[in-house]
């Protein structure tokens, strides 16, 4: 067994293990850790606990230490120093003209790296740009591309529910997300109406998809022919997934039709393969590009 916490670097950011040692450390602690790409500032999530040595992957890094006053500090200045970092390689990226968005600055703990994150449509030649900010910052630069999803967690915004967006308060990873999840829940396909702020299919969507799949298994399908509990044969008209009802156009004797309501379990009908919705080909673009990462 090996003793982990669990730091994270950024809100919402992705949890990496570490190793406490004998140091005492507790969830909400601020700590110091060697990471790949130099010592970092942290915050522990996730309080000391014993894992089996197959679980992790090994050799962990040890913490160096718990964060002292000083430390919180430097972080703070490494705050403010990242919006000045930030003006200027905006101010940069116009002189050189290149195609390119800015989205955030960041500064390593001990001030060995500065990473700029940005995004563009294709491939950017940013050679003399980091020459540039190299002679400016005189440390490590790093320019990373990222998706218009990483460029949504890292700024944050408010949902079309009214509420912060999941990814920037606490998914740490983006779930697949696909078009089946919508038809599974019987949402419109319209892409204005199930893509997020991202321009994205929304992360939500993975939320309640299990329960309705679960759900969705125990009713017919719209068009489907069904038996009632009193032996008519009739049509289904439309369903109402969470309730579990379904409406029926049953045949009676007289050759009239009638609409009734049935409990899912009150009706005898064959599983079988869900139609696929039909789409127009602008649509089936529109919805392709929303499943794309």
């Amino acid at each position: 067994m090996t003793k982990i916490i669990g730091v994270r670097f950024r809100q919402a950011g992705k949890v990496y293990f570490f190793s406490p040692g004998k140091l005492h450390v507790k969830q909400g602690d601020k700590v110091i850790v060697e990471t790949a790409r130099g010592v970092e500032f942290g915050s522990v999530v996730m309080g000391p606990k014993e894992v089996k040595d197959e679980e992790i992957t090994q050799p962990l890094k040890p913490v160096i230490r718990v964060a002292t006053e000083e430390d919180k500090r430097n972080e703070e200045k490494n705050r403010e120093r990242e919006k000045e970092a930030f003006d200027i390689c905006l101010e940069k990226i116009r002189k050189h003209e290149l195609d390119m968005k800015l989205i955030n600055a960041e500064y390593t703990f001990d001030g060995n790296k500065v990473l700029f994150y940005f995004t563009a449509d294709g491939r950017i030649d940013f050679r003399e740009l980091v020459k540039d900010l190299a002679a400016v910052f005189r440390t490590r630069i790093e320019l990373r591309q990222i998706g218009v999803r990483d460029e949504t967690k890292i700024r944050g915004g408010i949902g079309i529910c009214g509420r912060a967006l999941c990814c920037h308060t606490y998914l740490s990873d983006f779930a697949p997300v696909s078009i089946k999840m919508a038809k599974e829940q019987n949402l419109s396909l319209n892409p204005t109406k199930i893509s997020g702020v991202c321009g994205r299919l929304m992360c939500c969507l993975t939320n309640e998809e299990e329960t309705y799949e679960e759900l969705n298994s125990h009713l017919p399908a719209i068009g489907d022919t069904v038996t009632t509990i009193e032996g008519l044969s009739g049509e289904v008209q439309s369903v109402s997934v969470l309730r579990q009802l379904v409406k029926v156009v049953v045949n009676l004797d007289d050759d009239e039709k009638e609409i009734r309501e049935y409990k899912a379990s009150e009706l005898r009908f064959k599983p079988r393969k869900r139609k696929d919705v039909k789409l127009s080909k602008e649509e089936m673009k529109q919805l392709a590009k929303l499943e794309e990462n």
